[in-house]
């Protein structure tokens, strides 16, 4: 046993976030860590990193009790810890901040950029292509986190936790981390998985540890439970669907919400059509760096310059930035939450009017709490928001209520259309079936719903079409039957001239 924490405890105030915790990690295991937000995993996780301390309890390495007061004091025990929020530097190279640590530390004047990027590429080489001389802030979200992966892979660790590693990447850089995970518990490192998605604990892990409320439920070998038992214990209740009904054939109507033409982006996606029917759900599939979130993004004028036909209930649009966008009832869900769904430092009751805040300004343009209030609270109520107060911070809340509160701030508008971009990542499973139901209530409503999402799982299960994305074209869509991962990666990832081939 390389890890033991025992009757470990820690308060954040009033709040109880962790109650007499038990876990233990063996040498060599891929040991999962399950739990709904807030249920106590990431409080745990930076115990015993040594960003927090606990309030009793205690932690053991190799038998013998130690107080873990610090990250670095982590890092000198063989502990590393690639967080599920990215945390680099954006404006300095992608090697600098793989090396950050070391060059801290050294009593050198200079800085030998070539070695450190000769460095990094030999880092990468496992990993995936990545420049190293290139500024992180000029890379996609997904290659942001196999820098957060790289950085981790160069420390000495004996212990390694990884927390939601694979929220933004594809699934051959998943597939790809999957395969290190195995090579360095072959080695001996042990390493804690966090994640919400099952079919990644059942396929890599050796253990699974559920957490619920700050407390251990249970602790077993993947190879002697299964998936709903898994859920069900996160949940502490038994959930049947993770997906509501789909919209049934005598309910299919052919009048058309969204109508797209021939939409092109020189750079990043080109001769772009497809329908949105009243009713349906429509997904978006394809490869990260096909033209998903682009396409999406060109439609509501966030970015590039779009050329087409928009036309939205019958009416051609004519829109030349964001906000006219919202004003014709288009509204957009970033990937980013953090980043550009929410703002974390202001009250819940603020994010939620932020698009349009003359709905709850007065005469004079003032913003009068009352009304904010009086449509947070509304719109709280009808997405089932869990939260103390309104006037709380959206960095109180979990991940799931965090997105609940990007969904209100959309709806707010009363939007006829919302793109939604990954609109359940780093949301755990109790709060994933709340936000497809919310989804589809929206879409029985009259409201055009389409979902961009890398988990084939939930396209599968949610949306009644979907369309496929590969280099900048939708290469066909699938419905029906024919809506299976083996169609729908088909589609992402085989060119003409490899079917020509084949």
């Amino acid at each position: 046993m390389i890890l033991k924490i025992s009757n470990l405890s820690k308060s954040f105030g009033p709040i109880q976030a962790l109650r007499g915790v038990e876990f233990e990690l063996r040498r060599g295991e891929i040991h999962a860590v399950a739990g709904e937000n807030g249920a106590g995993k990431s409080t745990l996780m930076n115990v015993i990193d040594g960003i927090l301390k606990p309030d009793s309890g205690e932690i053991s390495l190799d038998g013998k009790p130690v107080k873990i007061t610090s990250p670095s004091m982590a890092q000198q025990l063989g502990i590393g810890f690639v967080h599920q929020e990215i945390a680099l530097c954006p404006d300095v190279s992608v090697a600098e901040n793989i090396f950050m640590a070391t060059t801290n530390i050294s009593k050198s004047w200079f800085m030998d950029y070539k070695k450190l990027e000769r460095e990094a590429v030999q880092v990468f080489r496992q990993l995936s292509k990545i420049d190293p001389s290139v500024l992180v802030r000029d890379l996609s979200i997904s290659n942001q986190q196999l820098v957060e992966i790289a950085k981790a892979l160069t420390l000495d660790c004996r212990i390694l936790i990884l927390d939601e590693p694979t929220a933004a990447l594809t699934e051959t850089e998943a597939q790809t981390l999957f395969g290190i995970m195995r090579t360095l518990a072959d080695r001996g490192i042990s390493i804690i998985y966090i994640s919400h998605r099952m079919v990644e604990i059942f396929d890599n892990c050796d253990r699974v540890t559920v957490f619920r409320d700050g407390q251990f439920i249970t602790t077993r070998d993947v190879a002697d439970i299964e998936p709903g038992d898994v859920v069900n214990a996160m949940v502490g209740r038994v959930i049947d669907n993770l997906y509501p009904e789909k919209q049934a054939q005598s309910e299919k109507s052919d009048e058309i919400i969204l109508d797209v033409r021939n939409l092109t982006e020189t750079t990043r996606f080109r001769d772009v059509s497809f329908e949105l029917r009243k009713g349906e759900i429509l997904g978006v599939a394809g490869l990260i760096g096909a033209g998903r979130s682009e396409i999406a993004k060109g439609i509501c004028q966030l970015e590039g310059d779009v050329t087409g036909e928009v036309w939205l209930n019958g009416e051609k649009l004519s829109i030349r930035n964001y906000q006219e966008s919202i004003s014709n009832g288009m509204v957009y869900l970033s990937e980013d939450r953090k980043g550009d769904g929410v703002f974390l430092d202001l009250s819940i009751a603020s994010n939620i009017s932020a698009l349009n805040l003359d709905q709850v300004a007065g005469a004079h343009g003032l913003i009068q709490n009352a009304k904010e209030t009086a449509q947070a609270d509304a719109l709280g109520k009808k997405l089932g928001l869990k939260c103390g107060s309104l006037s709380d911070p959206v960095s109180s809340l979990s991940g799931g209520n965090q997105q609940k509160v990007a969904l209100a701030k959309l709806l707010s508008v009363n939007p006829r259309l919302i793109f939604l971009d990954e609109p359940t990542r780093g949301v755990d499973v109790g709060a994933k079936s709340e936000i497809h139901s919310i989804l589809r209530n929206l879409a029985n409503d009259g409201v055009g719903i389409v979902v961009i999402s890398s988990e084939l799982p939930e396209l599968i299960g949610l949306c009644d079409r979907v369309l496929v994305v590969r280099e900048g074209r939708i290469s066909g869509q699938v419905s029906g039957d024919d809506m299976t991962e083996e169609n729908i990666m088909h589609l992402a990832s085989v060119t003409d001239a490899d079917a020509a081939v084949a």
